[in-house]
């Protein structure tokens, strides 16, 4: 595999036969810390924040990371530094929001079941708004802030209907996603909050799915949302930011999503057309910002070949690498130094006493037992969803700058796991 079909290139690259990361060579980073092991670019991160930021030059806009992706604190550091606020979906991640020194004044509070506690815990916080997605929620959340003397920000997020044309499981904006307020009952929707006394209107927010790779989708949902947008004003409640989401793609498998910078310039011709071009902008993307940033290494175990299948079983699993087992999603698996030879097809797998527990199916590969793999796109929705299943610790992760590379956090014992536990005496 050359280095121009890497997923990550530039910043993940072969230099004389070995795998790097910016100026890190990831083999050292494998001998020296173990396996399985997350380790990010932070070059990367930045990279794609920046095509963001030039979409945006000279607008009235902010970027929230939606933490979801990846919530390690070095990597929410990153964010915060370069002037991202942040989507959190949970009160935990608020308190990450914090602990990283991040602006709650610039946190946007999204998902569809938030607690009553959640609640007080943002409003007393100072957050800048909640994207409400049900009108029980309206309710709740207006007493809420009355039982602190407060007014809840509040963006409504409205369901456009709209394919994403991505796996069901990440598309948010359809009618049978749970997701958002029906495009239909948008409108009685804000009257409803306008009149209640716990809420202050502020905005109208829209999130259409994730890992989305086309720009049809994204202008679709625009175009509803402005629709909306010239509908609530007429019912004379003003909207004073459009909130449009994330959910850009990025390249695990030869995909070719738009770069975000010509993305935008696209939706804001069509947002200058229809006379909105300077109101407050708010995006949320999160997987487009660290998914090429992360790669996570494993060790080869043992060869297994079969009559019909051959099995490279390595250290990691399901429990470190959950995407593939829950959307039998691709990534790129290669060798941190690859081998001559030829080449067999293997399925890799990990450890776990489940079927599921695969990361890569038919993968051509030379390699042998003790050879240290690099799983590629691992940036998001990876270490964020991976768990203790079978008793695993999770993985240490590595935060490389230039040819730096830090500890964010250390590797998971049993011990740990077992801190917050009891027998019965």
């Amino acid at each position: 595999m050359t280095h121009a079909t890497l997923a990550g290139a530039p910043f993940v690259a072969h230099q004389n036969n070995d795998l790097y990361l910016e100026g890190v060579k990831l083999a050292d980073l494998a001998r020296t810390h173990g396996t399985p092991l997350f380790v990010y670019s932070k070059a990367a991160m930045l990279s794609a924040l920046a095509a963001y930021q030039r979409g945006f030059a000279g607008r009235n806009a902010r970027i929230c990371y939606a933490m979801k992706a990846n919530s390690s604190l070095a990597v929410l550091q990153v964010f915060a530094q370069a002037g991202c606020g942040f989507d959190i979906v949970s009160g935990g991640e608020l308190d990450r929001v914090v602990a990283a020194g991040g602006d709650v004044s610039k946190v946007i509070f999204s998902g569809v079941g938030k607690t009553r506690a959640e609640m007080r815990q943002a409003l007393e916080a100072g957050i800048a708004c909640f994207n409400v997605e049900s009108e029980a929620e309206l309710d709740v959340l207006s007493d809420v802030a009355l039982s602190l003397g407060k007014r809840a920000p509040v963006s409504i997020r409205v369901n456009p209907n709209v394919d994403a044309k991505t796996h069901p499981y990440i598309s948010t904006g359809l009618k049978g996603n749970k997701f958002g307020v029906a495009h239909e009952r948008a409108l009685q929707t804000y009257q409803r909050a306008a009149s209640l006394p716990g809420l202050q209107v502020t905005g109208i927010d829209c999130h259409i799915g994730s890992q989305i790779t086309e720009t049809t989708p994204y202008l679709d949902a625009m175009d509803r949302v402005l629709d909306l947008v010239q509908a609530i004003e007429a019912a004379g409640i003003p909207i004073h930011h459009i909130d449009f989401g994330g959910g850009l793609g990025i390249n695990y498998n030869g995909d070719t999503p738009p770069e975000a910078d010509a993305l935008w310039a696209q939706l804001l011709t069509k947002l200058d057309a229809r006379g909105y071009g300077q109101r407050q902008l708010m995006i949320e993307p999160g997987r487009s910002l660290v998914g090429n940033a992360g790669v996570c290494l494993t060790e080869v175990l043992y060869l297994k070949p079969g009559e019909q299948k051959n099995f490279c079983i390595v250290d990691a699993a399901m429990n470190d690498l959950p995407r593939p087992a829950m959307y039998e999603a691709f990534h790129q698996i290669v060798p941190l130094a690859p081998r001559s030879g030829d080449a067999v097809v293997y399925d890799v797998v990990g450890p776990i006493c489940e079927s599921g527990d695969w990361l890569g199916r038919d993968r051509s590969l030379t390699v042998q037992t003790g050879d240290t793999l690099a799983v590629l796109s691992t940036g998001a929705y990876c270490m964020a969803m991976a768990s203790n299943y079978n008793t695993r610790g999770r993985a240490a992760e590595i935060l490389v700058d230039g040819d730096k590379a830090h500890v964010i956090r250390r590797r998971e014992t049993s011990a740990d796991q077992m801190a917050m536990e009891s027998l019965v005496r």
